[in-house]
């Protein structure tokens, strides 16, 4: 862009310095037939370095003026608006009437600039109220039950239980700031993208197994039938989608309920699938499932902060595979993630 802006201005100026050279011309001859035609012979007397010395100015005046109509005026518009954008107002619009295409182009793609810095100032709003709502509950329930530790009347069944949950709220308060920091590394990419090869079947068995507690307490049963897959990609991170899925689907299937997990490799894809028997997810909740910090119980009565799906789907983005969820309220969710197999 400023190449093409810098070849554009060139040619301008040299069409400038040879309309410049053709303007003092014609204006001289028509000065010199109009005084002539108007018997004014004073202008003759004077010496050729004068005559033209007074051309060039006339001439000078007007192109300075069409010059800075287009160039000058254009620049001053878009350096005062840089300057509130750097004072963090994204609402400028600043408008261009150059008659060169390029200035217009330079700032249209300004004013998509700046709205694009306030799509990304106002998530970045967003980000920081929901991050400290997320601190702030499980902080204040630690200090509600610490509170309640200090009351010596207290019996040991009520202490226990206070530590309890005290214990989870901590939990709950390292999980998010685990998952805070892993998906600001994956979105900067500011961790190794290492690729290596390993079973991948074995890998989400794996992250079955670190959750048997929690299905043995639901009495759930579970459905596992996984190929033999091998898979290049970045092992560490895999896990983390394997293992909030599985998260997700034991904590929204409620007590002796049904949770299967396929895996299929075939043609160029190879295809998990993760279903559950849980509460479902609304339709209208679909589209937002895997935005930061969305979650679809408004309550917040379940543990979680919305951050699980969304480094999901981040994972996903960098390994060039795709995630589609599709659901009925009451009946369950299903995950089909599809990776590529090469």
């Amino acid at each position: 862009m400023k190449k093409k802006l810098f070849n554009s201005m060139r040619l301008y100026f040299s069409i400038m310095v040879v309309f410049v050279v053709v303007a003092t011309i014609i204006f001289a001859g028509i000065i010199n037939l109009l005084f002539t035609w108007m018997n004014i012979t004073w202008l003759a007397h004077l010496s050729p370095i004068v005559q033209i010395t007074l051309y060039c100015t006339f001439v000078g005046i007007f192109i300075a003026f069409i010059f800075d109509k287009s160039i000058i005026e254009p620049i001053k518009k878009l350096s005062n608006a840089s300057r509130e954008v750097a004072k963090g107002d994204f609402s400028v619009n600043p408008n261009s009437k150059s008659n060169l295409n390029e200035m217009n182009e330079l700032f249209e793609n300004f004013r998509i600039m700046v709205t694009e810095l306030g799509a990304i100032e106002t998530l970045r709003n967003d980000f920081v109220s929901n991050v400290s709502h997320e601190i702030k509950t499980p902080l204040n329930a630690i200090e509600g039950y610490a509170t309640l530790l200090q009351d010596k009347n207290q019996s040991e069944e009520e202490k226990e239980e206070c530590i309890l949950k005290i214990v989870n709220n901590t939990k709950r308060l390292s999980s998010l700031v685990g998952n805070i920091l892993m998906l600001s590394k994956v979105e900067n990419q500011s961790i190794p993208l290492k690729k290596t090869k390993f079973a991948l079947d074995e890998q989400i068995r794996q992250a079955i197994v670190s959750f048997e507690s929690k299905w043995m307490e639901k009495e759930l049963e579970l459905d596992v039938e996984l190929d033999s897959v091998s898979y290049t990609g970045m092992e560490a991170l895999m896990y983390h989608v394997w293992s909030n899925l599985l998260d997700n689907a034991i904590k929204f299937t409620p007590k002796y309920g049904n949770i299967s997990i396929m895996l299929k490799s075939g043609g160029q894809q190879i295809v998990c699938t993760i279903t559950d028997t849980g509460v479902g997810i609304p339709e209208e909740a679909k589209e937002h499932i895997f935005d930061k910090f969305y979650q679809g119980d408004v309550s917040h009565q379940s543990e979680g902060n919305g951050l699980g799906l969304a480094l999901v789907k981040q994972i996903l983005d960098i390994s060039k595979g795709t995630i589609e969820v599709s659901s009925t309220v009451g009946e369950g969710a299903k995950f089909i993630i599809k990776l590529p197999k090469f």
